[in-house]
């Protein structure tokens, strides 16, 4: 996911904390009361933004888009505006200069789904100069469409868009959710049946690769070198929420019986991410219980519970099945938030009565929505552009940007005659001067000759070391060519030490050889900074030998090949994103 640069509270700072505010609740958070919600929002949100340091991340923007949408004040639509507009680059496609080098597909893919959301809402409309937001939306869809690789494990969005980058051998599943996710809502409000057409291609390919297996799970992704083949086993919540939520915008677009039952299973199976003495608390459960989660990972239930409430309008029978799972996460979440300085910041782990001593904007982004999402029942759907939706679109958009593989160079106006011949001039002092220095270096004071006479000197040796040379040159090749007349030479293979034969390498000069995006490693994610989501993310070689860092994969999570799903709860009382 996404994307973010956070300031993480230190969990040496939150364990001196933590005694202070064991039992002390900071929020006595009633799911049922509209003011205690609005209330516990507000200060989650007010805390979340205690982080924000400049930096605009695609997935707080939509998380701030979601608080105006369902508390209804707008103290932050200035800053959310601001914030989505200022990353869209010269293109309006969400790739700006100054992120490009590092900028992955499902970063892009988040600052879609964050105008997507806006245009959704009508969420207030940037000034008619400026890009709108669903023309933005429609920008990253275009790029993301152009860059989809037929030619590596038979389709797909890679993980990063630029060759250099690590993780450009990887293709993952949260690239694809969010490109899949975009096309059904593009498609929803649309009406236009090119992007219903891209996301029915995408799911087929997702199960074609085994990506959402035979149990409905979604896997974190695989390496294009061996053809997709060594799945990462990591099931993490927002991989599944986004073909939950796309799949909720596919059956409300089309009515059909198939994505219905896409829907049901996908939120069947998504009971995985849900523990507790009752199981309906919602976890990350690949690194929470190890406590393997890093910053990306932190914010991933955020996007669970957002993307969860939002299918209750496509899908309204889904409502009764999930809702009393955001409202057990909620309640547990609010019980968490007893940390940090000020007594109230959020922790991780919902499903543990003490906080667990950790803080960030990840925290505070998942306990904000997953309260937020207890509020769904009264508020209005979301529109579409023929049911009162005011956001104007640009089917073409990022036209400039389609298939573009190189960032832009730096914005430099044209040379001016003047600049022109002041550069000349400059040049020519250069090497006037670099080319007195040489001389006076090499002027021999003691010689007889003068100083021009040794110029015409060394000129003249100049010029008879580069005719002997050539000399040399022609009568090695005449004695090669008689030698080869002679038989005296045989054809031998070129040697590279002790290899006969060695094929160059195919990646580009200064690719990063890592060992951990190699077929046959498995990678778990780090930290990243990037534009866009809330996070980039980089794999590397789990620690810990070879229990893969203390992740933990899906077999180890749910069941075996030869173990049907086996029905948990009823699913009325959880509900996935």
């Amino acid at each position: 996911m996404a994307p973010t640069s956070w300031h993480l509270g230190t969990g040496a700072v939150a364990a001196l904390l933590l005694p202070s505010f064991l039992g002390a609740a900071a929020y006595k958070l009633n799911p049922d009361s509209e003011e205690s919600i609005k209330s516990v929002a507000k200060t989650m949100a007010d805390d979340m933004l205690s982080f924000y340091n400049g930096w605009e991340g695609g997935a707080m923007m939509g998380a701030l888009i979601d608080y105006w949408y369902y508390t209804g004040d707008s103290s932050y639509n200035r800053l959310v505006t601001q914030g989505l507009l200022h990353q869209v680059g010269d293109h309006d496609d969400y790739m700006p200069r100054n992120q490009t080098l590092t900028e992955g597909n499902d970063d892009q893919g988040f600052w879609g789904l964050a105008v997507m959301s806006a245009a959704e809402n009508n969420f207030p409309n940037p000034p008619a100069d400026k890009p709108q937001w669903l023309g933005l939306a429609q920008a990253v869809f275009n790029t993301q469409a152009a860059r989809w690789d037929e030619g590596h494990c038979g389709g797909g969005l890679r993980w990063q868009i630029f060759h250099w980058n690590k993780g450009f051998d990887y293709k993952n599943s949260i690239s694809q959710a969010c490109f899949f996710a975009l096309g059904a809502r593009l498609a929803l409000y649309t009406g236009n049946q090119s992007y219903a057409r891209w996301a029915d291609r995408t799911w087929d390919w997702m199960v074609a690769v085994d990506f959402i297996d035979k149990h409905w799970r979604v896997l974190d992704g695989a390496h294009t070198g061996v053809n997709c083949t060594d799945i990462v086993p990591y099931q993490f919540t927002y991989n599944s929420g986004g073909f939950i939520l796309g799949a909720a915008a596919m059956y409300n677009l089309t009515q059909e019986a198939k994505w219905k039952d896409r829907l049901d299973k996908l939120l069947e199976a998504s009971k995985v991410f849900f523990t507790g003495p009752r199981k309906d608390i919602m976890t990350e459960v690949a690194c929470e219980p190890v406590n393997r989660c890093n910053l990306d990972q932190q914010s991933f239930k955020a996007y669970l519970s957002r993307w969860l409430a939002a299918i209750t309008k496509w899908a309204p029978h889904t409502y009764d099945v999930v809702m009393p799972y955001l409202r057990a996460s909620a309640i547990a979440a609010a019980k968490q938030c007893t940390g940090g300085a000020n007594g109230r910041m959020c922790g991780l782990k919902w499903n543990q009565d003490r906080y667990d001593g950790s803080s960030g904007i990840g925290q505070q982004m998942a306990a904000m929505e997953v309260t937020l999402s207890c509020m769904v029942k009264k508020r209005a759907g979301p529109v579409t552009g023929s049911t009162g939706g005011t956001s104007i679109g640009k089917p073409d958009a990022g036209g400039d940007d389609i298939g573009r593989e190189q960032p832009p160079g730096p914005p430099y106006a044209p040379m001016t005659l003047a600049q022109r011949i002041g550069a000349v001039a400059a040049t020519t002092a250069i090497v006037f001067w670099l080319s007195a220095g040489v001389f006076w270096i090499l002027l021999d004071e003691a010689s007889e000759k003068g100083p021009l006479q040794q110029i015409g000197a060394g000129f003249g040796l100049l010029v008879a070391c580069l005719a002997a040379g050539a000399r040399g040159s022609l009568f090695h090749d005449e004695k090669v060519a008689e030698a080869g007349e002679r038989g005296l030479l045989s054809p031998h293979p070129l040697r590279s030490g002790h290899q006969q034969r060695q094929r160059p390498s195919s990646m580009p000069l200064g690719w990063p050889h890592n060992p951990s995006v190699r077929a046959g490693k498995t990678p778990i994610m780090t930290e990243r900074p990037t534009a866009g989501r809330t996070r980039s993310r980089q794999y590397e070689p789990p620690g810990g030998g070879g229990n893969r860092g203390g992740m933990r994969s899906a077999d180890e999570l749910v069941i075996s090949e030869s173990e049907p799903l086996r029905p948990g709860p009823p699913f009325a009382t959880r509900r996935y994103r």
